[in-house]
């Protein structure tokens, strides 16, 4: 008679054999035929490094993995996920990895749109918000949610059923989330008008205006609070302020631009937003340890250390 522990172990072994059956590259993560579903596989450990992670269901079937917001540290491994909320500037770094066993991950984006369609449909409750509740927040997969995993990587291999199919497994795991022990702070940011789901709306208006001249006072209008009220809420869900997020987000813009376009460290910090070069180069050294023109040669050098990445791994 197989425990439950024991059938969690096969679903994840299988689940690592699925992964490993299809060619992937090494340390990149890869969009499937299944918009939603990256896979990624690393078979070193990695350096910290700077991402963007968009809300996202991230589970680990394979070795483990570390991230940093802010001062807050969560790690996850095999049969773990990570759940992101909302656009967070985050540090990753992989830990466990070799080329006998491999750090492997699935990633699902998550759609507010179909979470708000579950809550209204199933009629959960939607919590207060904490006050420091963060956007991120690291659970034990359930054996459900790693079956209905299993189901959306396997639909991979029968494609003509892809677009009837995943929409409904997709579904599946948003529910499996929501009834889980983490899914209270999704709930909270998924449902229209609540502090999260207004602060989710200004990250989303940051992301889009990064290069522009900032007001912190006209966001939090724009998210129906105080500008005291609105710093609060900020602060606690992305342990940062609005100026600093903005920060991240032209620096690595400035770092995106630098590296595939090939603009000098000036150009770059004035289309991003900065009048100052000198003012950029400081700011630039604090976040990635380096100056710019160092910064990217490292980068040109060592391929998989690459872009930012926008996804949950």
């Amino acid at each position: 008679m197989h425990t439950a522990t024991d059938r969690l172990h096969a679903v994840r072994e299988a689940l690592a054999r699925s992964i490993a059956a299809r060619p992937l590259p090494d340390g990149e993560p890869v969009t499937t035929a299944i918009p939603s579903l990256s896979l990624f596989t690393r078979t070193t450990p990695s350096e910290p490094t700077n991402c963007m992670y968009m809300p996202s269901l991230a589970l680990v079937v394979q070795g483990d993995k570390r991230v940093m917001l802010g001062d807050d540290t969560f790690l996850y491994g095999a049969g773990r996920f990570l759940i992101t909320s909302v656009d967070l500037p985050v540090i990753g770094e992989v830990l466990e990895a070799s080329p006998e066993s491999p750090f492997m991950a699935l990633v699902l984006t998550i759609d507010r749109r179909v979470v708000t369609e579950l809550i209204m449909e199933n009629k959960f409750r939607v919590p207060r918000a904490e006050s420091n509740g963060r956007g991120l927040s690291v659970g034990e997969a359930s054996l459900p949610l790693l079956q209905a995993f299993q189901r959306l990587v396997d639909l991979l291999d029968d494609p003509d059923d892809i677009p009837a199919l995943a929409p409904l497994i997709e579904r599946e795991i948003l529910y499996r989330l929501l009834v889980s022990d983490q899914g209270a702070r999704l709930r909270q940011i998924a449902s229209t008008g609540s502090q999260s789901h207004r602060i989710a709306r200004a990250i989303d208006w940051l992301k889009a205006h990064a290069c522009e001249p900032l007001r912190v006072d006209e966001l939090a209008a724009l998210a129906q609070m105080s500008t005291s009220t609105f710093h609060h809420h900020f602060r606690a869900l992305t342990a940062m302020s609005p100026l600093q997020f903005q920060k991240w987000l032209r620096l690595n813009e400035a770092r995106r631009l630098m590296l595939t376009e090939h603009v000098d460290a000036s150009t770059a910090a004035f289309r991003v937003g900065y009048e100052s070069p000198s003012q950029f180069g400081r700011e630039y050294h604090r976040l990635f340890g380096a100056p710019p023109l160092r910064d990217i040669t490292r980068l040109r050098q060592d391929a998989s250390a690459g872009l930012v990445r926008m996804a949950g791994v």
